[in-house]
């Protein structure tokens, strides 16, 4: 391959990072251009909402490498530059200040963003989202002086600062459209795990019940206001964290043609609709070889673990994304890991395997067959290897043979 070659990486994370790093460990000697909007190195975000947001980890601490690594590995790093456009069949792009840079192969790793809030008040000062690092800042210097905090979803974002926030002594109130937190990613079962393990350290739940706005005064979350919801009662609150999902950034995708539903679509070598464009991490709408359907995984196993796929997938070497879906958190005395896909609409049963009331037990989703979808274990380690084999298997399981922890998985 010749040195003349240029990669450019669009994006600032975990997944761009680990994309030059691939390319370089992969010796690949050509240019390699990182365009990053963020005015940081790249870092990992899963500290954010987790030890960062606890005061116990520093920026430093998860970044991903410093930049002298960069400078050592010759790869070009452009903080703070937030790309215009992707001319695809030019196979150039478009920077701030009108220039174009050419490139021979292209990834795109742009990430996500919070979604907001279509209602009055959503844009007022005290209402944050969390995403960034100066996010996170803000939200560890309120809880020095923060008395009442309302989080408006009760998915992971919402119930780690949730955890953080009662760990500082903050009151802390989550407005929830569905009936338990996490319904739609785990089911009620699991569900009412994280309901019960949130009550007990303090937290109040208003489930079943949409936000109408978000009430101030001179521009400012009010005591005397806060979240009014649709049954007409009033949340006070000093500050409102708007924790309802994230939406890929797929403008660039849009703009350069590609396909794009739900994400950008890519292959099981994380191609795009453009043979000379990769994309990786939370954007990535990808055909999984193994799961045998499209799926869009925001989470950090994705940006740690599809770089290696995309980097060889631009330079021309034969490579498969096929790994479960993984991803873990920590919320008070609780550890979780989970690991595989499973849905609604495929799961027929769920399996307990251990004490639940006690949350030390691994659960799992199988489907009506009676195959390992998905397992989480709670405060339970070094199964999630035999979790894999269950689910790669995809043979039929015996549940009472699962949920017997005399029987040894």
């Amino acid at each position: 391959m010749s040195s003349a070659q240029r990669f450019v990486i669009v994006g600032g994370g975990l997944a761009a990072a680990k994309i030059a790093e691939a390319l370089r460990s992969m010796d690949f000697d050509g240019y390699v251009t990182l365009l990053s909007a963020e005015e940081h190195l790249p870092y990992e975000l899963p500290p954010l909402s987790k030890e960062h947001l606890a005061g116990k980890k520093s920026l430093t601490e998860f970044t991903v490498a410093p930049a002298q690594w960069y400078r050592d590995h010759h790869i070009e790093v452009r903080l703070g530059t937030t790309v215009v456009g992707v001319d695809a069949a030019a196979k150039t792009i478009t920077l701030p200040d009108n220039s174009t840079l050419s490139y021979d192969k292209l990834a795109l790793a742009t990430g996500s963003t919070p979604r907001t809030l279509p209602i009055p008040g959503a844009e007022a000062p005290n209402v944050y989202t969390l995403r960034t690092i100066e996010d996170s800042d803000t939200l560890l210097e309120l809880f020095d002086h923060l008395s009442r905090l309302v989080i408006i979803g009760a998915g992971w974002i919402g119930l780690e600062v949730a955890a953080a926030a009662r760990a500082a002594g903050v009151e802390v109130t989550i407005v929830e459209y569905a009936e338990l937190p996490l319904q739609g990613v785990l089911g009620p079962e699991m569900g009412e795990v994280f309901a019960e393990l949130h009550r007990a350290n303090g937290v109040d739940f208003r489930f079943g019940t949409q936000v109408e706005a978000i009430t101030f005064e001179e521009g400012a979350v009010t005591v005397a206001n806060g979240v009014r919801l649709a049954d007409g009662s009033t949340v006070e609150a000093d500050a409102v964290l708007v924790a309802v999902g994230a939406h890929p950034n797929v403008e660039l995708a849009i703009g350069a043609g590609l396909a794009v539903d739900n994400g950008v679509l890519v292959d099981e070598r994380l191609v795009t609709s453009d043979p000379d464009i990769v994309a990786a991490g939370d954007i990535a709408a990808q055909w999984h070889p193994l799961l045998r359907k499209r799926i869009r995984v925001e989470h950090w196993a994705n940006a740690l673990n599809q770089p290696a796929v995309a980097a060889a997938t631009m330079l021309g070497k034969d490579a498969v994304y096929d790994r479960l879906p993984y991803f873990f958190t920590d919320q008070y005395d609780l550890g979780m890991e989970y690991t595989g896909y499973a849905t609604a609409s495929d799961t027929a049963r769920v399996v307990i395997r251990g004490d639940s009331a006690a949350r030390e037990f691994v659960a799992f989703w199988l489907d009506a067959n009676n195959r390992v979808l998905a397992g989480m274990n709670v405060n339970v380690w070094d199964v999630t290897d035999r979790i894999k084999e269950l689910i790669h298997a995809a043979e039929p399981v015996d549940p009472e043979w699962l949920a017997d922890t005399a029987t040894s998985l």
